[in-house]
């Protein structure tokens, strides 16, 4: 049976973590207000420039040379890129499990095709580095303040690789983000683009021929695209810990409880025992 002051020491050592996983459920709290701003600010403009694409695709509907954009382009898809989005810390549940174990499915499902890797986050980047998988780059920190130039530069990368046929087919693999408690496990195709069907709802007269607008347009759409999985991964990330540390404090809480309860019994018994001692030792001398 333990001593008092080893379940003292015990508890002690569970308030203090209590105490920090309380402070990391404040701290995610308030990054996940202003990313979540920012998710909710960006779904618009996505929709909105999806929209413009559908109405300027469907003015070239019958234009050949718009059809001849490499970024319009079907392969067979032999060689496929998948940009992971990770996070560059743990201590959030399940988030870069179920993205690592999303990745590895995918490369699964793929046997026949080569498998490239683009790995956001210091944890994806970990996991495959120690596997031998074939990487294409890796960048970390890019989470804590999402620059859309930092993240439209990796776009550029993919589309690079893309015109130049060497991958046939770019896809983002992240968490969406759909509310504090829930975070879907999303694969996106963002190469070759998919252009919305549907006739345009007018007649627009265009400035520019709108073969050159779509060509303009499409890379600014791939960039959108890798933007708004980021921003979705950062908001997700930061409610699985708020979620995940609110859990640990509560698990704390129940088990400073169960420690105290079990002090008190120790404490007791060893009050019982000196008692009966003390009665034992006064029964013999009489």
């Amino acid at each position: 049976m333990p001593s008092l002051i080893d379940i003292r020491r015990r508890i002690r050592s569970v308030k203090n973590t209590q105490q920090i996983t309380k402070a990391m459920k404040m701290v995610s709290a308030a990054k996940l207000r202003r990313a979540q701003d920012r998710v909710i600010a960006s779904r618009p403009y996505g929709a909105m420039l999806r929209k413009v694409l559908g109405n300027i695709a469907a003015a070239v509907a019958n234009d050949e040379c718009a059809g001849e954009n490499p970024l319009l382009a079907r392969r067979e898809e032999r060689s496929v890129l998948v940009v992971l989005i990770t996070g560059d810390k743990g201590l959030a549940g399940a988030f870069n499990t179920n993205l690592i174990k999303g990745a590895q499915r995918f490369t699964a499902e793929r046997a026949g095709a080569s498998v490239k890797l683009e790995l956001i986050g210091r944890k994806g980047r970990d996991f495959f580095r120690k596997r031998g998988a074939t990487i294409t780059g890796d960048h970390i920190n890019l989470a804590a303040k999402v620059v859309y130039a930092d993240i439209a530069a990796i776009a550029q990368k993919a589309m690079e690789m893309y015109r130049a046929e060497e991958i046939d087919a770019v896809y983002i693999l992240y968490n969406e983000f759909k509310s504090v408690v829930s975070q879907k496990l999303t694969v996106t195709r963002v190469l070759p683009v998919e252009l919305p069907q549907g006739e345009a709802p007018l007649d627009y007269i265009f400035e520019q021929p709108p073969a050159e607008m779509l060509a303009a347009l499409l890379p600014r759409y791939v960039e959108m695209e890798f933007y708004r999985a980021m921003l979705e991964s950062a908001a997700a990330e930061h409610a699985a810990r708020m979620t995940a540390m609110e859990s640990a404090t509560s698990n704390a809480a129940e088990m400073i409880d169960k420690l105290t309860l079990y002090m008190n019994r120790v404490r007791q018994a060893s009050i019982t025992k000196e008692i009966i001692e003390v009665v034992s030792g006064a029964a013999a001398a009489e």
